[in-house]
Parts: structure tokens; C-alpha cells; sequence
């Protein structure tokens, strides 16, 4: 009998896909956060794919404004919560990190775990009482509890979609499996000085080298209900297509933000998706099967992440078991 390793659970909770952003802070492995790509020629960088012709791999429209794929994707398992934090909004990136780019993101809930028997929850967004003034004491003070008492606690479960917009508070509790979909960059400002389980984060990580007092003015200090936060940012997915064979749903788009956008496609048959001026980027979560492509075939299953360039105009794929596909979109 073959031997396998078993699970266990790390201290490094992402995996951050089709990436062409270096993760950010001090002492970091060179190249961190960029992602390789399988090709014909070998196993390069997608960067340095994407960068050997812009226009035929993003497409025109993102070649031209961006560079860039404009977008970041992460997979995310939490052991314990993460800790409370804030990314920039645009203005607050044009103008502290000189950045066309700020870190609105998506959160798509794949799976929930309970842990030392907590359920999965998130908190985001302050409450009606929390001023900045309260805020700033709290973590001068590290008052941890404090700091999460200010900001809504939700229970989640898988199918649940939240938008964490530029400025919103917010952390991921334990047992959270998560897709992120995001602006491309790594700017987090963290407002608790050590992990939960102890771990000392280090200044370059708490403001990312622009002090206490300008990290605090990352935050919006808007005040919400739990309703009103809700209303605010969970998403209701909307069918776009439905056959006997597939349903294609629409998590996130531009009635929520021109950043990304993020589909999921059930699938059990057979689906061609038509491309458009820009790539994608095919997540497979569950299923196996095939794809079909200028009339070449190529298998896929589970855990497998494909870059559909922009000069692909049509693929095709068939499930050879049930397949739940994401489909993840640059900026529109």
C-alpha cells in the first residue's frame, strides 16, 4: 500500500494563484507570491509569460490601461482567526503608496470547519458605537477584545459571498475556507501587534512603513447595524445560464465593483464559454474532465488552475464526473 502523508495544519494559510505580485515584508523568500506556470516549453513565471506579449495574452484593454492582470486570486485556510486588519482604498493607495491599485477583495466560502468546537465566522465593519477615538485606544492599549467587540461577528457557511471594499475592517475566523478575489496588490495594515496563537508581527507589517498614525487613517470610521453591514457587503449569487447539463452563476460583477468579477459554473455535461477582450482564470474545485480548445484536448481535475488567455475565443469544457469550476475575471 502506497504511504501518504497526512494533513496537518500550518501556519501559512494562502496559496495565491495566477499571481504576478510579489508578497510584500521584511526577510521574505525572493519571489514570494509569484506564481509558474506549466508550458509547452517548460515551467516559467506567468509574469514572464505574460510580459513576452501583453496584448496577446491579457488582451488589449488591460495590456494598454494596466500591464498587468490587474487582479490577484488566493485560496485561504484558516487554523486560527486572522488577525483584524484594513486594506487601502484607492485614493488612500494613490497617495500613501503611489499605487493605481488598492486591495478591495471578494470572499467566496468554499467549506467551514468548526475548531476546538468555534464555528466559521467572520468580522467585518464597525458597529454604531465605534469612533476613531475608541478605536485608536484599543490599540494603543492592544486590546484585542476591545477591537473585535467594535466590529460585526458573522457566522458563515459554504455559498456564503462577502465584498470587503478599501477601508472596511474586517477578519477571518478560524475554519474559514475561503476564495479571495482582489485588487493586486499585498498592502494590509494590522491593527494587533501579535498573532492569536502569539506569534510578534513586526511594524513593516502592522503599517507597512508608513507609521501608526497614517495606518489608522486607513480605516473608514462609517458606523453600521448588523443588518445594514449586511446589506452592505453579503452577496446574493445570481443564475446567468441554466441547462439540463450546467448552471453558471455570477458571484461578483460590476454591480459590486469594476475591480474583478468571480462565476461559478456547476457543471455536469458539457459547457463552451465564449472568451472576450481579456483573459480568465479556471479554478477547478471539485470533478475532473476535459477541456477542448482550437480542437485540442486537455484533462483537468481537481485543484488544477488554468490562465485562459485572451486569445483563446472559445473552450469548451466536459465533465467526466460533476464539476464546480470558478471562473475568475480580471478588471472590467
Amino acid at each position: 500500500m502506497e504511504k501518504t502523508t497526512p494533513e496537518t495544519d500550518g501556519s501559512m494559510p494562502e496559496e495565491w494563484i495566477m499571481s504576478a505580485v510579489t508578497a510584500r515584508g521584511n526577510n521574505r523568500p525572493e519571489d514570494e507570491g509569484l506564481s509558474l506556470i506549466e508550458t509547452e516549453e517548460g515551467t516559467i513565471p506567468l509574469k514572464q509569460l505574460i510580459n513576452s506579449d501583453l496584448e496577446l495574452y491579457l488582451g488589449k484593454p488591460l495590456a494598454e490601461k494596466f500591464g498587468t492582470t490587474g487582479v490577484l486570486i488566493k485560496m485561504l485556510d484558516s487554523k486560527e482567526r486572522l488577525t483584524v486588519q484594513v486594506h487601502p482604498d484607492k485614493e488612500y493607495a494613490r497617495t500613501v503608496f503611489n499605487s493605481e491599485f488598492g486591495k478591495t477583495e471578494s470572499w467566496y466560502v468554499l467549506n467551514t470547519r468548526e475548531i476546538d468546537g468555534e464555528k466559521s465566522v467572520v468580522y467585518m465593519g464597525f458597529k454604531k458605537h465605534v469612533t476613531r477615538a475608541e478605536w485608536k485606544t484599543h490599540f494603543e492599549n492592544q486590546n484585542i477584545q476591545g477591537m473585535l467587540d467594535c466590529l460585526h461577528k458573522i457566522e458563515v457557511k459554504p455559498g456564503d459571498a462577502f465584498m470587503i471594499y478599501g477601508g472596511v475592517p474586517h477578519a477571518i475566523g478560524a475554519g474559514c475556507f475561503l476564495m479571495e478575489v482582489q485588487e493586486p496588490t499585498d498592502y494590509t495594515m494590522r491593527v494587533e501587534k501579535t498573532t492569536p496563537n502569539g506569534l510578534t508581527i513586526g511594524p513593516e507589517l502592522i503599517h507597512q512603513g508608513v507609521g501608526e498614525e497614517k495606518m489608522l487613517e486607513c480605516f473608514h470610521y462609517d458606523n453600521y447595524t448588523l443588518d445594514e453591514a449586511l446589506e452592505a457587503w453579503k452577496i446574493t449569487p445570481e443564475v446567468l445560464e441554466h441547462s439540463d447539463e450546467f448552471t453558471l452563476r455570477t458571484l461578483f460583477n460590476t454591480k459590486h465593483t469594476n475591480c474583478f468579477g468571480l462565476s461559478e459554473l456547476l457543471l455536469n455535461g458539457s459547457h463552451t464559454i465564449k472568451g472576450s477582450s481579456s483573459f480568465y482564470v479556471a479554478v477547478i474545485y471539485s470533478g475532473e474532465g476535459t477541456m477542448v480548445c482550437n480542437g485540442k484536448k486537455y484533462t483537468y481535475s481537481q485543484g488544477d488552475e488554468i490562465f485562459i488567455s485572451a486569445a483563446i475565443s472559445e473552450l469548451t469544457f466536459k465533465s467526466d464526473e460533476a464539476s464546480k469550476i470558478l471562473l475568475c475575471y480580471p478588471p472590467n
